[in-house]
């Protein structure tokens, strides 16, 4: 589901761009729905803040403890994935060995949901994952220039930002620092961790350090 799509082989420590389509399961197909379930999760924050506590107050818990558990059960179903050695239709190969871009995009959002509940926060975090991520693997998968990439990637995500100033009242000062780190965090390439991973888990980390001085 990776915009920047990973790949090779699971024991090299960094690996370098592959075609996405080539590696999905399922081909032009697959690369198409690992796309729609990478739009779909800007879906989140709206169904955890409009749903989430009437979802967790129908079976009895809060709705954090609805996020752990969610959480769990994604790290649980992903050690049995890796124990068969299977991929899913969408997927790639080469992830049979390795953490999925799902799974690593499902556990960043359990982890922001966790430590930043908060619209004006979650919600600009969440979006650029789902919007920046294919939005830079489409521009390379069009050979665009990297200066180019950068360029349209970081206009995107400071839109997405400012929105969230304009709708939740996020820091509007956090808009030019988050979104070139926002894209710059999809850069790593790493097979041990994703990119969904990254570019959630970084900005995450740089929101919770500029907390205290927003007044």
């Amino acid at each position: 589901m990776s915009g920047t799509e990973t790949g090779t082989h699971p024991k090299d420590v960094s690996v370098e761009l592959t075609n996405p389509i080539d590696e999905s399961v399922g081909g032009v197909k697959g690369h198409l729905l690992r796309r729609s379930i990478h739009l779909s999760m800007a879906f989140i924050p709206y169904l955890f803040f409009e749903y989430g506590e009437e979802i967790a107050e129908n079976i009895s818990i809060q709705r954090n403890e609805l996020t752990s558990l969610l959480l769990i059960l994604i790290v649980t179903g992903e050690y049995i994935r890796l124990k068969m050695g299977f991929t899913v239709f969408g997927q790639r190969a080469y992830e049979a060995k390795q953490i999925s871009a799902l799974a690593w995009g499902g556990i960043s959002i359990c982890l922001v949901l966790l430590i930043t509940p908060m619209e004006a926060y979650a919600y600009p975090l969440i979006l650029s994952l789902a919007l920046g991520d294919p939005f830079m693997g489409e521009l390379r998968r069009k050979h665009v220039s990297k200066n180019m990439l950068i360029c349209l990637t970081t206009i995107l995500l400071l839109l997405v930002w400012m929105t969230s100033w304009h709708f939740f009242d996020t820091p509007l000062w956090f808009a030019p620092i988050m979104a070139p780190l926002c894209m710059v965090s999809e850069w790593p390439r790493y097979s041990i961790i994703d990119d969904n991973a990254t570019m959630l888990l970084i900005p995450l980390a740089a929101v919770v350090t500029l907390i205290p001085f927003v007044n």
